[in-house]
């Protein structure tokens, strides 16, 4: 028997369990999924918006290799500086496959980035889709205006979460502090911005179209701006998807240029404001450069210096700046990985060195060692891309198999974890937390409704 610890229970984690139980060339490998949530599914409870439920819904599927006979979810296991370390884990797995994600937010490195009221997006993802470290959360939603620095997926999420009407948020599953607190919310205008064109943009075409379908919200449009992209007026050379991305973004401008809604007007300027609640400005070509404020009254707008293209597919910039009023600053420019504690790292791409999920250490794959996931790759891909990559790192698992299985092991690892410190929360405790937000949701005259503190988790999970 083969015995693998995969660390992190998100699609990366879950995927490298399926391939390892689901072959058959290395029969009774079991599987061991530590989390240090006590929830399962990673960024898929915890990334994906709340109004995506179709996206969402990979959780039943995640679900399926969870519930596998030789799979096994232990969640409120700490891998890391305040818990296990690699020994430790070795002592208790022949193998262990670490698909932690990457864990923080790139930073814009730029004057005022640390203001009150300037904070990353991932940070109000987190918030609003109730992950327990985010659950003492403050955003100035009292803000006039936002700006949204970035415009990639997670940019086009938090833009379309301040711009939607708690009503329709309430039929989903957003915690119950942050749908009052979004119900509050004084939001009139967000500005989503991006330091070049709309061809370059890395958001998707659904996520982009949908900003168009909010009842509440106009889209605005500088067609001016967009003509600056030298791909814009022709984009059939262009990738299907940044090729779609331009065809909707002309079509808004063509809205506004005929003067029928949505958008600005042709000579570059923002289109008229209708009787809608709330805007969301599509910006682009235009760099920040400083979020201006004051550490006691907060952030009060950004500068930001144009740009043009440089002809090598980058931008430059003009010496001509703008400033955006804002009280709320939301940077959405992309994850990068953190070190592990024990483990070997590079901190020039953020990832584990490695060789087909092979850990190197030294250059020399480590013995039991692997990774899977954005820790492995970086922060690339969508949901899907996850698949392969672990299936990659389970293959060269199963080839180092009869050597690792040699070791021998303590006979219940759940046991060990116990005695060394740790409360694993096991599915059932899983099962527990979500019936008690049903019940939640019930209480609330909602759907379910998630639990968003610690404590909260943990007394919902706790074995009886």
């Amino acid at each position: 028997m083969l015995r693998v610890a995969v660390i992190g229970s998100g699609p990366s984690g879950v995927y490298t369990a399926q391939a390892l139980v689901g072959q058959e060339a290395v029969p009774d490998v079991e599987v061991y999924v530590l989390d240090r949530l006590p929830c399962p599914y990673g960024l898929v409870r915890y990334g994906v918006a709340p109004d995506h439920e179709k996206i969402k819904s990979l959780q039943h599927n995640l679900r399926t290799v969870l519930e596998h006979p030789r799979v096994h979810f232990l969640g409120n296991v700490d891998v890391g500086a305040d818990g296990l370390d690699p020994r430790q884990l070795r002592r208790l797995f022949h193998a262990v496959v670490y698909c932690v994600g990457a864990a923080t937010d790139r930073h814009l490195g730029i004057p005022g980035e640390d203001l009150p009221g300037s904070h990353s997006a991932t940070g109000f993802v987190s918030w609003y889709s109730a992950h327990p470290d985010a659950a003492d959360g403050r955003f100035p939603l009292a803000a006039r205006s936002a700006v949204v620095i970035g415009v990639g997926n997670v940019a086009v999420d938090v833009a379309r979460i301040l711009a939607r009407g708690a009503d329709e948020l309430a039929r989903t599953d957003v915690p119950q502090g942050a749908l009052g607190a979004l119900a509050e919310s004084r939001v009139e205008d967000v500005w989503m911005v991006g330091r070049r064109g709309p061809s370059q943009a890395k958001f998707t075409t659904k996520e982009l179209r949908e900003l168009g379908t909010l009842p509440g919200a106009d889209v605005v449009v500088r067609p001016g701006e967009l003509a600056l992209d030298p791909a814009y007026g022709d984009s059939a050379g262009l990738p299907a998807v940044n090729r779609r991305n331009v065809e909707v973004l002309r079509g808004w401008a063509g809205q506004a240029a005929g003067g029928e809604g949505t958008g600005g007007g042709a000579d570059g300027t923002p289109g008229v404001v209708h009787a809608k609640h709330r805007r969301i400005h599509l910006r682009f070509f235009l760099r920040p450069v400083e979020i201006i404020g004051d550490p006691d009254a907060g952030v009060r707008g950004v500068r930001f210096e144009r740009t043009v293209p440089d002809g090598s597919g980058g931008v430059t910039g003009t010496g001509q700046y703008e400033e955006i009023a804002a009280q709320l600053v939301l940077r959405s420019v992309g994850y990068k990985g953190t070190p592990q504690p024990g483990l070997p790292f590079d901190a020039a791409t953020g990832t584990v060195p490695h060789v087909e999920g092979r850990v190197l250490r030294d250059g020399t794959p480590s013995p039991g060692e692997y990774v899977a996931g954005w820790i492995k790759r970086g922060p690339t891909g969508v949901i899907g891309t996850n698949r392969p990559c672990a299936k990659q790192t389970a293959t060269a698992l199963l080839a180092d198999a009869e050597a690792l299985a040699r070791v021998p092991l303590p006979d219940d690892p759940v046991a060990e974890l116990r005695r060394a410190g740790q409360r694993p929360v096991r599915w059932p405790g899983w099962l527990s937390i979500e019936a008690a937000e049903a019940a939640l949701g019930r209480e609330l005259g909602r759907t379910t409704v998630k639990i968003a503190d610690w404590p909260g988790l943990l007394a919902a999970g706790a074995e009886r």
